[in-house]
């Protein structure tokens, strides 16, 4: 055990070869890229492959082409398919980068994007806003109504999932209590807006299939205007994640070792769980609470690359984006159904494969 832990630091502070970095990051790159161009040529309207990259290079990077499609095709292509497409990636990989930044903030593998409240919170903003009509009449204010041109399911849904989370690090900061504290924090935080969820729905009435669709996760309301405003939330916040490498890698490390490296664990623990969950509340704002994305991407990447974020951020918003690319592919072909049911069941059964192995695991080290 000893020895074990002697290499473990070694290995986080040498890194990954260049030939691994390549290897994984081109993987990933690869799959995106081709996850991306399927998921753009297949739906109810089949649209060829070279047809939709010939109107991805002629619309987007005005590279001469002999038009072969019709003008219906382009608009399937450029104004429906291509925002979704573009959403889904966004929405996966932020859920995977914030993913890995809790897992080796609350040093738990388990952990998920959700973990401290941020979907609690977001759903109840949302389901506020699908209601606001019924409580409100006289506003006028739903779904189909815009502030700044932004829905106010969106809007509400972003504030209500930053706010949780800003709740829970001041009260766990006030208690001056670590990654523990933050965890059970947060547990009675979303406990309480849970209840909060579950009491409107109970009052929603005809309202209660909207709500339903939106807890379900799903990008059916994919546009560009949407995408426009999470878009730079989700990449402002993942640059700043993706600068803090270093001290995610000596968080793996335990507070005293931080402390002895002169990096203060409550003030960094503080900002990469205010990071992470802005990533997180701007992309559920726009899709809804999508599960398991943020648990088996960084996960599976961890075991197979290492504990090295320098290697695990940027791999987890490749495959993360790749991997609900896909799974929006199957919810399209499966008849238009919740994206949030694919992720659950690929999430679910990898989840029950990852209890077991940690208990064998236990089981053999005793």
């Amino acid at each position: 055990m000893r020895a074990a832990a002697a290499v473990r630091p070694r290995s986080i502070v040498g890194g990954p070869s260049l030939t691994k970095t390549g290897l994984v990051l081109g993987g990933g790159l690869v799959l995106l890229t081709a996850a991306g161009t399927v998921a753009l040529a297949l739906g109810s309207v089949g649209v060829g492959l070279g047809d939709t990259v010939a109107i991805l290079g002629h619309r987007l990077l005005g590279i001469p082409a002999q038009v072969t499609w019709s003008a219906p095709t382009e608009q399937i292509i450029t104004q429906v398919r291509l925002p979704r497409v573009l959403t889904s990636m966004l929405v996966g990989g932020g859920l995977a980068v914030a993913g890995a930044t809790f897992q080796a903030v609350l040093r738990n593998p388990l952990a998920d994007p959700y973990i401290i409240g941020t979907a609690s919170g977001a759903s109840l903003g949302a389901i506020a806003a699908l209601m606001l009509p019924a409580l409100l009449p006289g506003l006028a204010l739903g779904t189909g109504s815009a502030w700044l041109g932004v829905g106010t399911v969106q809007v509400l849904a972003f504030g209500g999932g930053l706010g949780a989370v800003l709740l829970v690090s001041a009260v766990a900061r006030a208690a001056r209590g670590g990654a523990v504290t933050l965890l059970l924090t947060g547990y009675a935080v979303s406990s309480v807006l849970s209840a909060g969820v579950a009491l409107l729905m109970y009052f929603s009435g005809n309202h209660l299939g909207a709500i339903f669709a939106w807890l379900m996760g799903s990008l059916d309301g994919s546009a560009w205007r949407n995408l426009g405003l999470s878009a730079p939330l989700v990449l402002v916040s993942l640059l700043l994640l993706l600068a803090r490498w270093r001290r995610l890698n000596v968080l793996l490390l335990g507070e005293a070792q931080a402390s002895h490296l002169g990096i203060d664990p409550g003030r960094e623990r503080l900002l990469l769980t205010v990071f992470a969950s802005l990533a997180t509340s701007a992309v559920v704002a726009i899709s809804g609470t999508i599960g398991f994305v943020g648990l088996v991407v960084p996960h599976l990447l961890r075991l197979a690359t290492g504990p090295d974020h320098r290697l695990l951020l940027p791999a987890s918003l490749l495959y993360g984006a790749a991997l609900l690319a896909l799974a929006d592919l199957g919810a399209r072909l499966a008849g238009g159904i919740p994206v949030g049911i694919v992720t659950a069941l690929i999430g679910a059964p990898f989840f029950i494969w990852l209890l077991v192995r940690s208990r064998r695991v236990r089981v053999g080290e005793s």
